[in-house]
């Protein structure tokens, strides 16, 4: 089966980079307002939280369970390994975005975190576990993942396809979807509305450090959350007199 699309680096320009300006919880907030609910991958946690903010758009590979006579380590050697080819096409910019379903081998490892980080990938992740957890925060690529997965891939995985639809910890995930990390967790955000959730989430989290400054000072939270006309009235001043 052919890949439906061709993943580009960052197709809706600078859509990923105002994301790193905001967070997981302020979108999928955002997502939540335009009537999508499930767009949080369930239990998939950053490797190492405090690795700031992950986006980019998906680049898809899928795995289905092993067979004993074809997945062998030697297989996993041969060129024609879609596992392999993933992290070799994955292009700049982008988000490895893995179907893995289990946890009894990893989708990937240390070796491959590093050839992504190289290769100008934006991060990983995984409804299964990665392996070489160490090396993989050593690297410096953000990586997600449900828990570790220490045995190699061919105990358990077989890779079948890359560039397809997937599932991923129960998100549909589409090739060109926005993938968004940070130390709460992962989101995606649908590629043909991406830049208008992009701009509200720069202009909602603008409001919530204000919002926060203003609790911190003794705001009742009614008068600051949800933001009501008032409360949006006010900090409308307050950025004209602060620039």
């Amino acid at each position: 089966m052919e890949p439906i699309a061709t993943v580009e680096t960052d197709p809706a320009g600078g859509v990923a980079e105002m994301l790193r300006e905001t967070s997981v919880a302020t979108v999928s907030a955002i997502l939540l307002r335009r009537g999508f609910r499930h767009q949080c991958l369930s239990g998939v946690r950053a490797i190492e939280p405090g690795g700031g903010v992950m986006a980019g758009p998906a680049y898809t590979l899928r795995f289905i369970p092993a067979r004993e006579d074809v997945d062998t380590m030697a297989w996993l050697a041969r060129p024609d390994n879609v596992q392999r080819r993933a992290v070799e096409e994955c292009p700049p910019g982008a988000v490895l975005v893995i179907d893995a379903g289990s946890t009894r081998a990893a989708s990937a490892g240390d070796l491959m975190a590093r050839r992504l980080r190289v290769r100008g990938c934006a991060g990983m992740v995984t409804d299964g576990g990665f392996r070489d957890t160490a090396g993989i925060a050593a690297a410096g690529l953000p990586a997600y993942q449900r828990e570790s997965a220490p045995c190699a891939s061919p105990a358990a995985l077989h890779p079948v396809d890359v560039g397809l639809p997937i599932g991923c910890a129960g998100v549909a995930i589409y090739p060109g979807d926005i993938v968004m990390g940070d130390a709460d967790g992962v989101v995606a955000i649908p590629a043909d509305i991406a830049a208008e959730v992009a701009c509200e989430a720069v202009a909602a989290a603008s409001y919530e450090d204000y919002a926060a400054e203003r609790i911190d000072r003794g705001a009742s939270l009614f008068d600051m959350f949800p933001a009501s006309e008032a409360s949006l009235e006010a900090f409308r001043l307050w950025q004209e007199a602060n620039g």
